[in-house]
């Protein structure tokens, strides 16, 4: 299969407000350009193909989420565990309706609060969507992503969008179009090239069809962000506060909460504990492992900079993967605060929880 690389770069916030505010001929013409490519890949969904697009969290491999071959192509093209439930992105929060049957005054504090953006609410599904885009479950994870080519996307298909990461099931997840490309080119039927994911994690997951809404995958949008919409307690699932890998054999309700997941090429090893041991540690191990021939790669944010963790951290583990390193030394952030956790849940799972403690 050949895929299409379709450059859509010109469509992007900055160009939509200039074209509005200014008039700017010249933005015009980049977003015209550009909205011919989107109706190019729209066609694609249409027709029942894969399109690869970006969110403001990472890169998508999206799907009519209706349609059983087409979502099932999608599992195929990344080697994905059937019983793994895809998100069903919408253009529009009134186009939740088609997939749920719930509606309850929370919701809709959610979703005027949050979207379009980086949550995913986790509830009961329509009978019209099938099991294979909730991996046999009786709910839908939805979201409204907040970026412009993936909701013209969407807009220009005319059906919801299943859309998982766009990469091999278990690889570090696509915040560049270069990482989709690598891992995909040949398997997919396009690519709409956008500019760098601006979160760089995927959403917070929460699960509203349990008495106490809980969050099933941390994310950029907290609990307590969570909790001053809606009032009330918002707990984390219990696997989330061990950090622990979930048993396979228990059912997910939201991607990402089993299996293998973010994993490098090379060995990686988590170091934790007071700032100042982590990094004599890495220095220490470094040098270890370097004098015996191995070529050590390093991951070490500031302290606090958890917004700056969360937007680098898997084009990090793609950068040390195109660098060929055998181990990976990577230095813990805090879980006190919600995104450093977030990151943290993806970078025990990239390493194995393989974790040392100084």
């Amino acid at each position: 299969m050949e895929t299409k690389i379709l450059e859509v770069q010109d469509l992007n916030k900055e160009n939509l407000k200039a074209a509005m505010e200014k008039s700017d001929d010249i933005a015009q013409a980049k977003i015209d350009a550009s909205l011919e490519k989107v109706d190019e890949a729209a066609e694609i969904i249409k027709n029942g193909g894969l399109v690869a697009f970006p969110t403001e969290t990472v890169y998508g491999l999206g799907a009519n989420a209706l349609d059983e071959k087409a979502v099932g192509k999608v599992y195929s093209a990344k080697g994905r565990p059937s019983d793994n439930p895809m998100i069903v992105h919408i253009a529009r929060a009134s186009d939740i309706g088609q997939l749920t049957p719930m509606l309850s005054s929370k919701i809709i504090k959610l979703v005027d609060s949050f979207w379009p953006g980086p949550l995913t609410l986790v509830l009961k599904k329509k009978d019209n969507v099938p099991n294979v885009t909730t991996g046999g479950l009786d709910t839908v994870a939805v979201r409204m992503p907040d970026d412009p080519i993936a909701l013209e996307l969407i807009r220009k298909s005319g059906y919801p969008i299943a859309a998982p990461s766009a990469n091999i099931s278990g690889r570090p997840s696509p915040t560049k179009a270069s990482h989709v490309i690598a891992d995909l080119d040949g398997k997919i039927d396009a690519v709409l090239v956008g500019g760098d994911c601006r979160v760089g994690i995927e959403s917070t997951v929460l699960d509203l069809t349990v008495d106490t809404p809980t969050i099933l995958r941390p994310g950029i949008i907290t609990s307590e962000d969570i909790q001053a919409v809606i009032g009330g307690k918002v707990q984390m699932d219990p696997a989330l506060i061990l950090n622990r890998p979930r048993d396979e054999s228990e059912p997910a309700k939201a991607p990402g909460m089993k299996y293998t997941h973010y994993a490098p090429k090379a060995q990686m090893t988590v170091i934790e504990g007071e700032r100042g041991n982590v990094k004599k540690e890495i220095e220490r191990l470094k040098a270890l492992n370097e004098r015996i021939g191995l070529k050590v790669g390093v991951i070490l944010f500031e302290e606090k900079d958890f917004v700056v963790a969360a937007h680098e951290f898997f084009a990090r583990l793609r950068q040390l993967d195109d660098e060929n390193v055998d181990l990976i030394l990577a230095g813990a952030l805090s879980d006190q605060n919600e995104v450093g956790f977030a990151v943290m849940n993806r970078m025990l799972k990239s390493a194995g929880y393989n974790i040392a403690r100084v």
